[in-house]
């Protein structure tokens, strides 16, 4: 019996091209006076979710984190390490790869409102690992960590949303093609 391969050649590529993608959207960032900055690294987490799938979004983010883990300045700002990974943004970090799973959950189901609810939800998880992270590290309450790290982020991320939204069912299909082309 012919054993399936997990992932093809292809998708391992497409892996390590959204990883790097990640990577140079954490670079487009609009710092903010908490320390927690605004990037686009959040368009493009959820964005590998969608296109890429629930499996291979997450594996993808996994990657991107243990890269910037060990040290490669992956990070927003070109920060590397454990110290980021376990710094002020850190439960926002640790909780990429929720963030790609329930965006990649929500693609799969190829319904509008699962994706929609996908995305919402993979943000909702975001903030909330991001705030109570950021509580306990920097010893605010709550509502000191919402007004840091939740309000300024509402308007752009609902942007960001709709762009994955409208962009990233379009991509995912393509991606879904050529992943299905069997070579001539």
């Amino acid at each position: 019996m012919k054993s399936k391969k997990e992932f093809s050649i292809y998708d391992i590529c497409m892996m390590g091209v959204f990883a790097a993608i990640i990577a140079v959207m954490a670079q487009i960032i609009i710092p903010l006076p908490y320390g927690v900055p605004i990037t686009l690294q959040t368009l493009a987490i959820p964005l590998a979710g969608v296109v890429l799938g629930s499996k291979r979004g997450t594996i993808t983010t996994i990657v991107y984190i243990i890269v910037g883990a060990v040290g490669v300045p992956v990070f927003s700002g070109f920060g590397g390490g454990l110290g980021v990974v376990f710094g002020l943004t850190g439960g926002f970090i640790l909780s990429f790869p929720f963030l790609a799973l329930a965006a990649g959950l929500g693609a799969e189901k190829n319904n509008k409102i699962w994706l929609w609810g996908g995305l919402v939800t993979g943000v909702m998880v975001n903030y909330l690992c991001g705030v109570v992270y950021f509580s306990v590290f920097t010893s605010n309450d709550l509502i000191t960590s919402l007004f840091a790290c939740v309000l300024p982020f509402i308007p752009g991320d609902i942007l960001k949303i709709i762009a994955i939204g409208l962009l990233g069912e379009r991509l995912r299909k393509l991606f879904m093609n050529i992943r299905s082309e069997k070579p001539g």
